[in-house]
């Protein structure tokens, strides 16, 4: 029991982490975007959001409940990155909680994480195939997936404290990572619009 636990929250963990399917790389760093190490509360709420999103839909589509076009999903999830990703722009620093602005862009997580919960239900139902009991491999693979989450939110928060401000400043900062994740974003999007045709 525990080995399988550990053999899915590996799964999820790397998932996540595959730069093969960087796309949800690029999305959970376009979260971190405009956060500094000093707003960990702010950010964690917000990738909170994301989770209960992804977990719902993972679970629905995973347990069969659910079914939405995977061509569908794959192109929604850099429209998603895209969007975060300019969100980002016109926010340097977070807003706070209370903000309606700020309140909008915990809604959009929540919403967000819904397709990309779609998009991980497809991997996760595959690696199932026919098991009888799939509670358990489902909670370890969510578990890995916010694992990995923490890594990559981890990561974006150390460089960005290294380089702000020493030697960048923090508008320009942003303006890179929105300009990595929303234009590889962008050229996904259009890749996937092109095979629809």
């Amino acid at each position: 029991m525990f080995d399988e636990f550990r053999v899915y929250l590996e799964l999820g963990v790397r998932h996540i982490a595959d730069l093969a399917g960087y796309d949800h790389i690029l999305f959970v760093a376009a979260l971190a975007i405009p956060f500094g190490t000093g707003d960990w509360r702010r950010l964690a709420i917000l990738v909170t959001a994301f989770t209960v999103g992804h977990s719902v839909t993972l679970a629905l589509a995973t347990l069969r409940l659910v079914s939405v076009s995977s061509q569908l999903v794959e192109t929604l999830i850099p429209a998603t990155i895209l969007v975060t990703a300019l969100g980002a722009y016109t926010a340097a620093t977070p807003q706070r909680p209370e903000n309606p602005a700020t309140l909008t862009r915990y809604g959009m997580a929540l919403c967000f994480g819904l397709i990309h919960g779609l998009g991980f239900s497809t991997y996760l139902r595959a690696l199932l195939g026919d098991e009888e009991s799939i509670a358990g491999p489902l909670l370890a693979f969510n578990i890995g997936l916010e694992l990995g989450q923490l890594v990559i939110l981890s990561l974006v928060l150390t460089i960005g404290a290294a380089l702000v401000p020493t030697i960048l400043q923090r508008r320009r900062w942003v303006q890179v990572l929105v300009g990595v994740t929303g234009g590889l974003a962008l050229m996904l999007l259009v890749q996937r619009l092109g095979a629809w045709s």
